[in-house]
This record gives structure tokens, sequence and C-alpha cells, in this order.
């Protein structure tokens, strides 16, 4: 990223003549300047205002650790509730930036290179908002060591066949990898700011960028990285959100145990993550002027992605409904049948309808380029898809095989304002992000910009 040593003098008038001065090309300068700029009043505004929220969900899982999960609204058989929902549902969310960066790398699909590194940092910030919920649900959070395989002197081991220790692998290790490719990613960037900064930024982008150059064997090192790291993180991607399904499908319980539960919560995470990423960046693209970096055809390939993982979501909803019918088990008959007509009609009609029927508008290529559309929908479907795990979690286990052990569940206030409180989180850590670091992969969008210019001048010559 260090500019080219000037040419050798030939005379004296050259050694004399003043160096000219590169001008640093508009990309870097629209992205520089998101993060670069002093915060304006609506950052600082929505700062607050999420501050605030993590503020009120902090206190009240500390109210909640003095006092004992009695608040959470947990009653019997349901002691998997809206912790648990929620936990799945930032999981899911967690997907998009592994997919955009890694899948879609590996294909070779440049239309992702305006929007990976947003995509990465939010994997990063819903994986960690997803484990706070393992401690937030366990209640006496002193104990959460007990998660952890070590030897002790109480000879207690964890349980190597219970589909939630196979949980802590298969995030811990995605968390990992999400990291070093985020990190990995940044690495070229982080150089072009420490050139044009000074003070502690220029401190922080130093330490930061670990001494890149821009040689030709960096680029090459780094080119590999990610390419390693891609094929790396696509079985990932795939195995993290089987892992949590396994936590239901291993379980007898009705409306839970089906072999159609992994590639069913793969396609809804990947539906959700994308989801997320348009429901932020189109606020982001609108407030700090990137119309020109992110463009309505991201958007438009973004919203073709929705409308794919809808209908597999779709698809998924039908089938259980079908397999239910023809399995001939009574149980999972009334467990479906209650999922749409029993106590909890609402949440499952929200369900279907924002998941199911909603996208379905994006078959109409006037939607899938009206931004204000995309984004509408892109919110139901983040609605949407929170509601499906309550469905799935609550409608279970509230109705099991034994009706006189059948209950009712019902959110609590202390319950909504965690869950509040873990929006306010992910949304505080994103908006220091766009302040700290470059929210567009800044080298990956000048490479197409290069690749655009000699295409065209190609074209040109073949012209005349």
């Amino acid at each position: 990223m260090t500019p080219p040593p000037p040419p050798a003098a030939g005379s004296v008038a050259a050694m004399i003549r003043p160096t000219p001065q590169h001008a640093d090309p508009q990309t870097n300068q629209d992205i520089l300047s998101v993060f670069l700029e002093r915060p304006g009043l609506g950052w600082l505004l929505l700062l607050g205002l999420c501050l605030s929220g993590l503020v009120a969900g902090a206190v009240t899982w500390i109210y909640q650790i003095y006092v004992g999960l009695g608040i959470a609204g947990y009653s019997h058989p349901i002691f998997w509730a809206a912790y648990i929902v929620t936990f799945v549902f930032w999981v899911g969310i967690a997907h998009a930036g592994t997919l955009i960066s890694a899948i879609l790398y590996l294909f070779r699909a440049k239309w992702r290179n305006a929007i990976n590194r947003s995509a990465e940092a939010m994997t990063i910030f819903a994986v960690f908002t997803a484990q706070l919920f393992l401690g937030i649900h366990i209640g006496r959070i002193w104990k959460a060591y007990f998660i952890l395989p070590y030897p002790n002197q109480r000879a207690l081991w964890v349980n190597f066949k219970s589909p939630l220790l196979w949980d802590t692998f298969a995030i811990s290790t995605y968390t990992l990898i999400s990291i070093i490719f985020f990190y990995v990613g940044l690495l070229p960037d982080l150089a072009i700011a420490r050139d044009r900064t000074t003070g502690w930024r220029r401190l922080l982008y130093g330490a930061l960028c670990l001494g890149w150059q821009g040689t030709a064997r960096q680029w090459k090192a780094h080119t590999r990285t990610v390419l390693h790291l891609s094929g790396l993180a696509t079985p990932l991607v795939l195995s993290v959100h089987s892992v949590v399904s396994w936590d239901f499908a291993m379980a007898l319980v009705p409306g839970w145990h089906a072999t159609i539960f992994a590639p069913y919560f793969v396609a809804g995470a990947i539906f959700s993550g994308f989801a997320m990423v348009l429901t932020v960046m189109i606020p982001v693209r609108r407030i700090f002027g990137l119309e020109h970096l992110i463009t309505d055809y991201h958007f438009e390939n973004m919203s073709r992605f929705l409308l794919l993982t809808s209908c597999i979501v779709g698809y998924a909803y039908g089938i259980e409904y079908f397999i239910a019918w023809y399995s001939g088990v009574e149980a999972e008959r009334t467990s479906f049948w209650l999922r749409a007509f029993g106590p909890y009609w609402i949440s499952t009609w929200i369900m279907i309808i924002c998941n199911g029927v909603v996208p379905h508008v994006f078959w109409f290529k006037k939607a899938r380029t009206h931004v204000p559309t995309i984004f509408v929908v892109s919110t139901l479907i983040n609605i949407g898809m929170w509601f499906e795990r309550y469905v799935i979690i609550i409608t279970g286990l509230s109705r099991e095989f034994n009706p006189a052990v059948w209950g009712h569940y019902t959110p609590q206030i202390a319950e909504l304002l965690i869950i509040a409180g873990s929006f306010s989180f992910f949304s505080t850590a994103f908006l220091i992000f766009l302040k700290l670091f470059p929210v567009i992969a800044i080298s990956e969008v000048k490479e197409l910009e290069i690749h655009a210019r000699s295409h065209a001048h190609g074209a040109q010559s073949e012209a005349h």
C-alpha cells in the first residue's frame, strides 16, 4: 500500500522540481471517510440508544442472576424458552458472513466484494451475541465452566453423546475460523488506513496490519490464505447449524424428531443471515452515501438468494406437515395441528407469512430493485425467523406425549428486556465497527474497478 518510489532524476531541473503528489483514488476516499470522519449526530444518537438498551438488558440479567430464573416465565414442562429461541436465531444470523465471504468466493461471485466485509463483521458479532445466551439460559453463570471438558476431583465428565456438547465444539470452531477469516481479509485495508492516518489510529492500524506493504509475495500469501480459509469455512457453515438442529432432532419430542432438520436449519440460517445483512446495510448505504459502491445490483442478487432460500424453507414447512400426517403417529399429527390452530397459532402464521409468503414478491424484478421494498421484506423475514424458532421450541415442549403434563408459556418482561439487550449489543458492536474499520473491502472493490477498466479498454481497442 506504500506508494512506489519516484523515478530517478534525469537532470538538475528534475531534482529541483517538486515530486508530484498522486491523488488518492476516489474509492479510498469514499470508504475511508466512513470511519475516519468525526461521528455525526445521527451516529451518536443511535449509539446512545443502543447503549441504553444494552444497559437495560445487562441490569435485568444481573437481577435475574440474583433472584433466579423464576422471573423468566419458565413453567413445567417448558424450560427451553425465549433464551434458547434467541440463541438459535443469532447462530443463524451468523451464517451469512461466511457464506458470502467463503462460498461465494469459491464460486468467484464478484458481486460479493461490496458486502462481504460487513457480513463478516456481523457474523462475529452475532456469534458473540448467541454465546451470551448460553450463560443467560443456565441461570447460575458461575457454573458455566461445567460445560467444558476438564478433569476434576468429582469424577464428573461431560457427556460426549450430548448434542449440547457438540454445539460447544461446533460454535467455538466456527467463531475461531470466522475471526481469522475476517482479520486476514482486513489486512490490506488496515495498511491503507495506516498510511493515511496519524496519531493513535496510525499506531492501531500499524500494529494490526502486521507490516503489510503490498508486495507481490504478501499478496500471493494473502490470496492463498483466503482460498484455504474459504475451503475450511465452507463445511463449517453447513455443520454448525446442522449440529444446532440436532439439539432438537436427537430428542423424541413430537415435532422435533425429524431427519429434515439439518438442511432445514441450514437453509433457514442462510435465509435469516442474508435478511439481516440487508436490514443493516440498506440504512448504512443511505446514511454514508455509498450508493455507487453498494449498488442495486448487489441488493438484487441478495434478493434472489432470499427468494431461493424462502422456497427451501417453505418446502420444509410443508414437508413437516406432510410427514406428520403420513406417519400416522397421533402425537405428531396433534403437535402440528396445534401449531397452526392451537394456543400458539399467531406465532405460526407470522412465521409462515413472513418466511413463506412475503419473499415471493421477489419473483418480480421491480421488487428486487426497489430498495424500500427490500428493506421491508428483509425486516419481516428477521421477525419471521425469530418466530420460526419460537414455534419449533415452544410448541414442541408444551405439547408432548402425555396431555396431563401439557403447559403454556408466555414470555415475561425480563426475557423481553434481555432479548432487546442482545439486539442492542449487536447494534452497538456494529456501530463501533463502522467508526473503526472500513465497512467495505477497499482492496477487493478496487480490484473490481481495475478489471472493469481493463475490459472497457479492451472493448474500445476491438471497436477501433
